[in-house]
């Protein structure tokens, strides 16, 4: 098994992909089975698999766990080894960001500041931004996104189809571990206790699949009632969105939907979704 090539400069990255097919996977690392089957769907897809790792500081808020995020790239690059990735974008900041945090941002618009946004002021901006530019570095012609960070993808895609960039998003489904939690870099944070506990949340969604043919007060009902049983699960947000406007549907909405969930468990923060249909 061959070790991808680590770059660290936009300039030998992109000297290294004149020519070729790109697929790109953005990441800010600590890799679990989730991102890997985005890297196994992204070599689908093309020739060459380019896998970014960079914590990014413009998505972090004040008092957000930059500094405690898990870097660990030796590990990463064993994990990529077996899978045939080319090369491993590996910037520092100073890269990214020369002048320091840049003045020009990428917002998106009323959905950013809903939901994660809102609990994380700025935090799609700063996700937005290095989007921006890694699709600008990297100019790959598919990027694969996944669907656990559901209302990330939602606004990657419509950054890509408002500004005309010529990347395909391909979204992969959650990848969840056998007892369901959803595969995330933040669960290595939770004890065991909390590990348990932390279940409620897919609990939570397929009870939401369960009830939608009786309509969205019985799946938002539903839902409530499994969280509502684990003292240590502090729910933020529990809404229902039109994934084509991932704006909170009205009460007599018909069709596919999606259920976002969020919330704290001990000290870690965790986010979950799962499409269901309505009525």
């Amino acid at each position: 098994m061959t070790r991808p090539v680590v770059i660290e400069t936009i300039a030998a990255l992109r000297e290294a992909l004149v020519g070729r097919e790109v697929a790109l996977v953005p990441t800010m690392g600590a890799l679990h089975e989730g991102h890997l089957e985005l890297v196994a769907e992204a070599a689908r897809q093309a020739e060459t698999v380019v896998v970014s790792i960079f914590v990014n500081p413009l998505q972090f808020g004040q008092g957000e766990d930059l500094a405690r995020y898990p870097r660990d790239l030796e590990n990463d690059l064993d994990a990529l080894a077996p899978l045939g990735v080319a090369y491993v974008f590996a910037p520092s900041a100073e890269e990214m960001y020369p002048r320091g945090e840049t003045s020009t941002r990428i917002t998106g618009g009323r959905v950013a500041g809903m939901f994660e946004g809102r609990a994380r002021p700025g935090h799609f901006d700063g996700v937005l931004t290095v989007v921006a530019k890694l699709l600008g570095i990297v100019r790959p012609a598919v990027a694969v996104f996944g669907q656990k960070d559901a209302q990330q993808l939602f606004l990657v895609q419509q950054m890509v189809a408002d500004l005309n960039i010529d990347t395909r998003i391909v979204p992969v489904e959650t990848v969840r571990a056998e007892d369901g939690l959803a595969l995330s870099s933040r669960n290595r944070f939770l004890n065991g206790e909390e590990r348990h506990a932390a279940k409620a949340l897919s609990r939570a969604l397929e009870a939401a699949s369960s009830a939608g043919d009786r309509g969205i007060d019985a799946v938002l009902a539903a839902s409530q009632s499994v969280l509502m049983d684990e003292d240590l699960v502090k729910l933020d947000y529990l809404k229902v969105v039109d994934p084509a406007t991932f704006l909170p549907v009205d009460d007599d909405f018909h069709g596919p939907a999606r259920v976002l969930i969020a919330a704290q468990v001990g000290s870690t923060r965790l986010i979950d979704n799962d499409a269901i249909y309505l009525n």
